[in-house]
């Protein structure tokens, strides 16, 4: 065999390699609606992509978490999908949930913004942890447009596929009975054309960062989220965290 030929044959076995690493790592509830994307060639080059990044310096959040949102709520449970921009870029900030933090982690600010609109809609108290689990098992999905970022470098993985592989995951949740569709900021804006307003409710803001937070304070997402949830004979979300 030709070296150039071998070269290239191994080059498509490792990308083979990566590609069905990474959708392993998908979680089963999900795992089936996403099978065309994730067989697709943009998550197969994403995928090398990744697997380099990693290769060659940190990217967030560990690789482990990536699909911790999908693990947290499961598909069949969702009746909320709250979509951000791309994970925190700060070391040991992201993990796997938009805008959430580990316990005993500082708030990042727009986090400290969503709790500040918390507080001003719902009278919540601002938790001490930011971390968002409680929310997403109770059918929450908190996903962002893009899911991986590298270190101290925002938005340095746009453009390399997942918005593709988001965009399945939008168009999946939609196909589910009536759902909250939570969209903050012009990334995740872009994911309404797949939903279809008359079956589910849109609720699309500013993002909450403080670069865009005057827009994003008094839209009052929350009691608007649990107003849909009643009005289609769903179950409201407690969104209190604790003080």
């Amino acid at each position: 065999m030709a070296p150039k030929l071998q070269r290239v044959r191994a080059t498509h076995a490792r990308g083979r390699g990566a590609q069905d690493e990474l959708r392993a790592r998908i979680p089963a509830s999900w795992a089936s609606e996403l099978d065309a994307a994730t067989r697709s060639p943009s998550f197969g080059e994403l995928a090398e992509f990744l697997a380099a990044e990693r290769a060659h310096g940190e990217v967030f959040p560990p690789a482990n978490e990536v699909f911790a949102a999908f693990e947290h709520t499961p598909r069949e449970s969702t009746r909320v999908v709250v979509l951000g921009q791309d994970p925190y870029h700060g070391a040991g900030q992201s993990h796997g949930l938009c805008f959430s933090v580990r316990p005993g982690v500082a708030h990042p600010p727009s986090l400290r913004n969503i709790f500040k609109e918390l507080r001003a809609d719902c009278g919540a108290a601002i938790p001490r942890d930011g971390c968002l689990v409680n929310w997403a098992e109770q059918g929450v999905l908190l996903v962002n447009a893009v899911l991986t970022v590298r270190s101290g470098e925002a938005g340095s993985h746009r453009g390399r596929g997942w918005e593709e592989f988001t965009d399945a995951v939008i168009a999946s949740a939609a196909r589910l009975d009536h759902v909250v569709f939570v969209l903050w900021g012009n990334d995740a804006r872009r994911k309404a054309r797949a939903i279809d307003p008359e079956r589910h409710t849109l609720i699309e803001c500013a993002h909450p960062s403080p670069l865009s937070a005057r827009r994003f304070f008094g839209s009052r997402p929350f009691s608007r989220t649990n107003a849909a949830l009643r009005a289609h004979g769903q179950r409201e979300i407690d969104w209190s965290l604790g003080a």
